[in-house]
């Protein structure tokens, strides 16, 4: 095989990414889409590829033979039947985070992979952006030592907007936005240290969103539309306030990983503000960065060594592509995955863990607090032994 053809999953917003994938005089192309949108076909065949096979039913997509790869890229209630019907046609897999939103659906997924021999990647595209790639540089250099405790806040200025006008807002759909956003963050924290998280106890609530309001009402029908803080102009766009909400729109957490190190955190999706704040401490320095200025800071403590003479500030440059240039290196190493086995900056088990958190977290959430533990099956304690 010299060239990936990809088949695509999911035509909604997240499509965007296959303009990445399709490179007729490349190593990948696009040839084909399932959505159960027919207006979001039409749009994917007028953006990405024209000639592209489309079909409503995305078991019509996995019979087509001449597709040597999948990306799921759907809601994530359906990552764990898309991924594995995938898979059992014979098709490489990328899958979007959260792999899926239980950890039985998680282990499910890598099992058929492992039992099918195809490739599996899950969708972190944080660990491809350029500020957390210097943050794990700096980590792993040493220089703040070894980490002892990690803060991390997660302002959701664009909560609302993203996550509760439609499916993402029912925990049927999501578990909750631990996973559908989290995931991202506590992957993050997990990859950054290079350990996972063992125990973990969390407080959450529905504050914000949610309420009374008719589950069938929508922003264009609303009488209240010219004064509420939630209106958006979208065609079918679901109340934000509506009764069936159940998801929590913001939560605290308190992580033990192995080895001992503590970390929190703190998400909150009706914030004003959008950004992500690291901070990671460790026995001879502390590390944090700043998404709106661009940078990442270090500061170094008495260690009666030269390190102790300065701190750092990196500059982080900007990168072309979308989600700060992540986009266009995830595709890649994909393809690199599928054609030369040349493994990418993530992992199937690296997905299930943030997983294991998200839903651990969840159920903390609302069983008042209780501390859980985060296990591993004999599967994944296997799959951790055969990388170390």
């Amino acid at each position: 095989m010299k060239q990936v053809r990809m088949g695509i999953i999911g035509a909604g917003l997240r499509s965007g990414i296959a303009k990445n994938w399709h490179d007729p005089n490349g190593e990948s192309v696009v040839v084909a889409a399932a959505d159960v949108s027919e207006e979001r076909l039409d749009k994917f065949k007028q953006e990405i590829n024209p000639d592209a096979f489309v079909t409503t039913d995305y078991q019509e997509l996995l019979k087509q033979e001449d597709i040597d790869a999948v990306a799921i890229l759907s809601p994530d209630f359906l990552h764990e039947e898309h991924a594995i019907a995938a898979l059992k046609a014979g098709k490489h897999v990328y899958c979007e985070k959260p792999l899926a939103i239980t950890v039985e659906g998680c282990d499910r997924i890598i099992a058929t992979a492992n039992e099918t021999g195809k490739h599996l990647m899950v969708g972190f595209n944080m660990r491809y952006m350029s500020m957390y790639q210097t943050m794990k540089g700096i980590v792993d250099s040493g220089i703040i030592g070894d980490i002892k405790a990690v803060w991390v806040r997660h302002f959701v200025g664009f909560g609302g907007y993203f996550y509760y006008h439609d499916w993402h807002g029912l925990s049927r759909n999501t578990t909750s936005l631990l996973l559908q956003k989290g995931s991202h963050d506590l992957d993050v924290i997990h990859w950054i240290t290079g350990r996972y998280t063992e125990k973990v106890s969390a407080f959450g609530s529905l504050d914000f969103f949610g309420g009374d309001m008719p589950n069938t009402l929508t922003c264009p029908e609303c009488e209240i539309k010219d004064t509420c803080t939630e209106y958006s102009p979208h065609t079918l766009t679901e109340c934000a306030f509506r009764g069936e909400i159940d998801v929590e729109d913001n939560n605290m957490l308190i992580m033990e990983l192995e080895g001992g190190i503590k970390a929190s955190y703190l998400q909150c999706h009706f914030t004003p503000d959008y950004q992500r704040n690291y901070v990671f401490i460790g026995t001879k320095g502390r590390m944090e960065n700043s998404e709106l200025e661009g940078k990442v800071y270090v500061k170094t403590r008495k260690s009666n060594s030269w390190n102790e003479l300065s701190d750092v500030t990196y500059d982080i440059k900007k990168e072309q592509g979308t989600h700060g240039g992540a986009d266009p290196k995830i595709t890649k190493d994909f393809i690199n995955l599928v054609l030369h086995n040349k493994q990418p900056l993530t992992s199937p088990v690296a997905g299930r863990m943030s997983v294991a958190v998200g839903c651990a977290a969840t159920e903390s959430i609302r069983s008042g607090g209780k501390v859980m533990e985060i296990k591993k099956s004999p599967m994944i304690n296997a799959l951790l032994t055969e990388s170390k």
